[in-house]
């Protein structure tokens, strides 16, 4: 893990000096020269923190379950709704109630931790226990771009963000839709999102939602990249579906779920609440609605395909109520996130969050005092699947160059805070200040030439030099800093090339299904 350390904080090196520079020819020559480091799976070595005594979460669990047996959850699709019928589930229309031995039992059955394959091997990750990864966000119609404009995304956009997605070390995923290649028809962009996602990285992706028929093309396109029997049966992406706070997961969702369920491949099931909208303006009454929704979700998978692996997840946000606009970082958002994570370990399912999902529309300090809140409260509560953390303004409306870039440096140091204290050189730091004694410096010394470049974080894009040196290095501001830190980044990109029958068989196929599908929704 040190070497991956060191050679990452050589990477940052030169790309902050080759930001500085305006990403000069040396620069980028440097830059080509590196390998692209990639931390593996962060190993959390540090205790979770929980919020509440045992008995509070009992209480949430309990009020869960009654929610599930007395009120109900709409599944809004005739063959969900007939598969919950045959398990002996109370069936009225839609609405499914659910007892609470058959939800536990459907619930035990997902695997505690599962292995997400990448293309390259390298990268592979493990999701659950002690295990985290960090995906870049989702779904953005507007990009904040190199040159601070607010502008709708681009086909060229998402592929920026691919890349430097790729060459990010403590980023685990590509993600998939970071932002919307809006120029491209809503019914061909799937096809378009998931080819930049497995072409300009070799990291694990993840899928589409918005209907059956984009679920099945997304794991046809994975077949020609891993083979068609691999991924059946081996966890490739992951995919997110959202119940629709109260109490209803649509035909949509569903559909999606059954498609990557009965591939084995790991979904979200993450109810998007509105707190104080869509649930009662109370956090731990949000809580456990929520944790009703996604245990009915989590058990619904189990029907389709039992021991799939799945991640159980949230997405919680409070709402303005003066305004009604969804907020991000708020002291309310992390306790319901370490509420999330207790629950997550009694039930011994992998879970999800997002960590800097913020509501400032700039990079700016509202931003940083956002993402802290969350992160933290992500980091020790324990989530395993730590999303959103890359490029998030607005309320997840926008995905900003410079944002994605300021994130990435945060996340190297967020992978050594929860790494844990190492004592593996104390004797040896002991040894120095016996060397040393009063009054003298330990710059010179074995130890420090020795561990120096692994000892401490040492960021690029934030500024320690002196006031002269800012000024005469441009007095950039941390926002600029990370504008030019992603030009840089681009600029020395280098595709991790697909084998050129997996490339051609993609764009054959992409060829074939955009014939087939029509330019508009109809």
């Amino acid at each position: 893990m040190l070497i991956a350390m060191v050679n990452t904080l050589e990477l940052s090196k030169q790309v902050s000096a080759t930001g500085r520079r305006g990403g000069g020819r040396e620069g980028r020559r440097a830059l080509r020269a590196a390998p692209v480091a990639s931390f593996p799976t962060l190993v959390r070595d540090i205790p979770v923190y929980q919020m509440v005594p045992d008995e509070a979460v009992e209480l949430i669990h309990e009020e869960s379950l009654k929610i599930l047996e007395e009120v109900g959850c709409e599944f809004r699709d005739d063959e969900a709704v007939a598969m919950w019928k045959k398990t002996g589930a109370a069936v009225t229309g839609a609405r499914i109630r659910i007892d609470r031995a058959l939800l536990m039992e459907l619930v035990s059955k997902v695997p505690p931790e599962f292995t997400l394959n990448a293309r390259n091997p390298e990268r592979t990750v493990r999701v659950g226990g002690r295990n985290t990864i960090f995906v870049p966000m989702y779904g953005a119609p507007y990009v904040r771009d190199l040159d601070n404009r607010r502008r709708y995304g681009s086909l060229d956009d998402l592929n920026n963000f691919h890349k430097l997605a790729y060459m990010q070390p403590a980023l685990h995923s590509s993600s998939s839709i970071i932002c919307e290649p809006m120029e491209v028809p809503v019914p061909k962009r799937h096809l378009h999102i998931i080819h930049s996602a497995l072409k300009h990285s070799d990291k694990p992706f993840m899928g589409i939602v918005t209907s059956k028929e984009r679920a099945e093309d997304v794991m046809k396109m994975a077949a020609i990249v891993f083979g068609e029997d691999y991924v059946k049966d081996n966890a490739v992406l992951v995919s997110i579906t959202n119940c629709n706070s109260p109490l209803v997961w649509d035909a949509t969702m569903l559909d999606a779920m059954k498609v990557y369920a009965r591939h084995n491949q790991p979904l979200i099931l993450a109810p998007f609440a509105l707190c104080g909208a869509s649930t009662s303006a109370s956090a731990v009454g949000a809580v456990a609605q929520v944790n009703a929704e996604a245990l009915a979700g989590v058990a619904f998978t189990q029907l389709v395909r039992p021991g799939s692996p799945q991640l159980y997840g949230q997405f919680m946000v409070t709402v303005d109520m003066k305004s009604g606009a969804p907020m991000g970082g708020t002291p309310e958002a992390a306790q319901m996130m370490y509420l999330m994570g207790a629950l997550a370990r009694k039930y011994k399912l992998p879970w999800r969050t997002s960590g800097f999902h913020v509501g400032s529309k700039l990079n700016d300090a509202q931003a940083g005092y956002e993402a802290n809140m969350l992160m933290h409260a992500a980091i020790l509560s324990g989530a395993n699947y730590i999303w959103h953390v890359a490029g998030w303004l607005e309320a997840g409306l926008c995905c900003g160059y410079s944002k994605f870039m300021t994130d990435c440096e945060q996340l190297v140091g967020w992978y050594k805070y929860a790494g844990g204290l190492k004592f593996d050189d104390f004797q040896e730091a002991m040894g120095a200040i016996r060397e040393v004694g009063p009054a003298g410096h330990f710059l010179g010394t074995k130890h420090t030439l020795e561990h120096f470049e692994s000892a401490f974080f040492m960021p690029s894009l934030m500024d320690f030099n002196s006031f002269e040196q800012w000024q005469a290095e441009g007095s950039k501001d941390h926002d600029t800093r990370g504008r030019d830190k992603a030009r840089a980044m681009l600029a020395a990109y280098e595709e991790p090339k697909l084998d050129e029958g997996v490339a051609e068989g993609l764009r054959d196929f992409i060829a074939r299904r955009e014939g087939e599908l029509p330019n508009s929704v109809s």
